[in-house]
């Protein structure tokens, strides 16, 4: 097993605290491993086999057809004297599943740990259930920095023919044993996570019939990872290509897609207004390894647009919320923002250029205020300061502490 050190501190800090614990994300990126991991350490400190309850809702032996059952089954492994850790993994299986959580969490004895593949797991009755009793721990594929201290053997590959890998191969945990033992089965794994997703947790729960369809607004998105596109302009481009559609039915498929946790929505943001802007978003897919497989090798022909989708994730896990910045007529591609303000992200594959370089400083330039500014580029250089905007190895930044 990969250790997920930071979820798992994260889920150490929130120990025997008075909120159910919901770890979201897409299939497959590892949340059942991390709460094995979390168990694992639950019993070096000393709690006792019988106080750990671990249900995988996917698997056969544990089929409770509703609520009720699940509930019992838990209820009756419990007594007043001791205290409780119950895992309920992938629980939106369980029909009106909500029901069962609230009971289990107004049992003072009892600390909640739930995963879910599906932003319906927060929303709704649950949402209304648990207002201010839950903390979410949103979890993504691995980090470049798991991903390198995962591979690294000692052979001689460089940091940056690692990274070139990780481009491509994308970050879910499973691809690691893969990459180790026969790199030609990567594209068989990655199809086995994208069709789970894309029919268990899309298709199926929002009664999709038109699969072709689907696909196609999906690829559409893949392929324009990091561009601002509307909902008009892929219906427009594929009704164009003799795939009828409307904008009402590829809006539903992307909010199908965001609620599986495939694709993520950054909102622009107008740096010196300080507010949202209300269209043309842009898109970025959960891991570069589904969208190799999906697109094939034309998958390889945006480099700049893979680094930018990266670095966004990386944002994500750093718990950053990212925008798109506008700057007048200029665009900073990041804009990240968590409690202490904001910072600013440009992101070049190269910057040799002394023209390119002046295009990806003019922006940051642009801004108007004093936030830590910096542009990140794939060349490995050592870092630079132009006049405060910090120059980084986008290697080195996903490396370091």
């Amino acid at each position: 097993m990969i250790e997920r050190e930071e979820y798992l501190s994260e889920l150490k800090r929130w120990k025997d605290k008075d909120l159910i614990k919901v770890i979201t994300g897409i299939r497959r990126c590892g949340k059942s491993t991390l709460f094995t991991l979390y168990i694992n350490y639950l019993k070096k400190i000393g709690i006792k086999d019988s106080q750990i309850i671990n249900i995988n809702l996917e698997d056969a032996d544990y089929n409770f057809k509703d609520y009720k059952e699940l509930y019992d089954y838990v209820n009756k492994k419990i007594d007043s004297k001791n205290n409780y850790y119950v895992f309920l993994d992938e629980v939106q299986n369980v029909p009106s599943f909500q029901k069962a959580v609230d009971s289990l969490y107004i049992k003072k004895n009892v600390d909640l740990y739930i995963t879910g593949s599906n932003a319906y797991l927060l929303s709704g009755e649950l949402a209304t259930l648990l207002s201010g009793r839950y903390i979410e721990i949103k979890m993504l594929p691995l980090s470049f920095k798991e991903y390198f201290n995962a591979l690294n053997d000692n052979s001689g590959k460089s940091r940056y023919e690692y990274f070139l890998d990780y481009m491509k191969n994308g970050g879910l945990p499973g691809s690691i044993s893969i990459l180790k033992d026969n790199p030609n089965d990567l594209d068989k794994y990655l199809e086995g996570i994208f069709t789970t997703v894309v029919y268990k947790d899309i298709i199926t729960r929002n009664n999709i019939t038109d699969k072709m369809l689907l696909e196609s607004v999906l690829k559409f998105i893949f392929d324009s990872i990091g561009s601002p596109i509307s909902t008009k302009k892929i219906s427009d481009t594929l009704t164009s290509k003799g795939i009828a559609t409307s904008n009402h039915t590829v809006e539903n498929y992307i909010t199908a897609f965001l609620e599986s946790f495939l694709i993520y929505k950054a909102e622009r943001f107008d740096v010196k207004g300080k507010k949202l802007l209300a269209r043309d978003y842009k898109y970025y897919i959960v891991d570069t390894g589904l969208r190799s497989y999906l697109l094939g090798k034309k998958a390889d022909s945006d480099m700049g647009h893979i680094l930018e989708n990266i670095v966004y994730l990386e944002l994500l896990r750093r718990g950053y919320k990212v925008y798109v910045g506008k700057v007048d007529d200029l665009e900073v591609d990041f804009v990240a923002e968590n409690r202490d303000g904001l910072k600013y992200i440009q992101v070049a594959l190269s910057v040799r250029d002394d023209k390119v370089l002046e295009r990806e400083l003019k922006a940051l330039r642009k801004t108007g205020d004093h936030y830590p500014k910096y542009l990140i580029t794939l060349d490995m250089d050592l870092e630079s300061d132009y006049d405060g905007i910090i120059k980084k190895s986008v290697v080195e930044w996903l490396l370091e502490k």
